[in-house]
């Protein structure tokens, strides 16, 4: 995608059965919700983490948080499967012995969008993004460290891991409104996995 950036296609699609079940039970602790921005706009997508960390976002604005503010209890645990695929993913791309602690889950629904962001509230910018797709295929918009510039978009199947890093690390991103259809394992549905080191 860019020096520093790799597209791994169908990396996770051996891993698939063990990846959605550990979905299920994650989403059973911290289900899903529609996160609201800083200003006061309601994410599209639906959200769920698990690790020691969890991305959250309010009116007060965009953090890592050690609780659920649903619950007020930990998230759950990550599941050794998301981790192992993680590191085995972060190394094919270049990035030896990456250790995440948080994992962000997003699922999308027909028409749900993720606008050009930075991943920019880790504390150790060093670590790659390793980012996994499953379900529904996605338009991902990838560009690089300065909005202005216009992002390529690539078409991500399921099974499709993106890992970025070093000079691609803050490269802004998004994700397409996305098209309606129907995936064997997730029907009208598609999830995806982002793993961070955050703390």
């Amino acid at each position: 995608l860019a020096p520093g950036a790799a597209m791994l296609r169908g990396f996770a699609r051996e891993d698939d059965a063990a990846l959605l079940q550990a979905i299920e039970t994650v989403a059973a602790q911290a289900p899903f919700r529609h996160l609201v921005t800083p200003g006061g706009y309601t994410m599209s997508v639906g959200m769920s983490n698990c690790g020691k960390l969890g991305w959250v976002s309010d009116r007060s604005g965009y953090r890592y948080d050690p609780l659920d503010p649903l619950s007020g209890q930990p998230w759950p645990a990550m599941p050794a499967c998301f981790a192992d695929l993680a590191r085995r993913a972060a190394a094919q791309a270049g990035y030896e012995g990456f250790r995440p602690d948080a994992c962000l889950i997003n699922r999308y629904e027909p028409g749900a969008r993720l606008s050009l962001h930075q991943d920019r509230d880790e504390k150790d910018l060093s670590a790659p993004i390793v980012s996994v797709s499953l379900g529904l295929p996605a338009v991902f918009l990838f560009g690089t460290d300065r909005r202005s510039n216009k992002p390529q978009r690539y078409r991500l199947a399921h099974g499709d891991v993106v890992v970025w890093g070093g000079s691609a690390r803050l490269a802004y991103h998004g994700v397409a409104p996305l098209a309606d259809g129907e995936h064997p394992l997730l029907r009208r549905r598609r999830i995806n996995l982002t793993f961070r080191r955050a703390g």
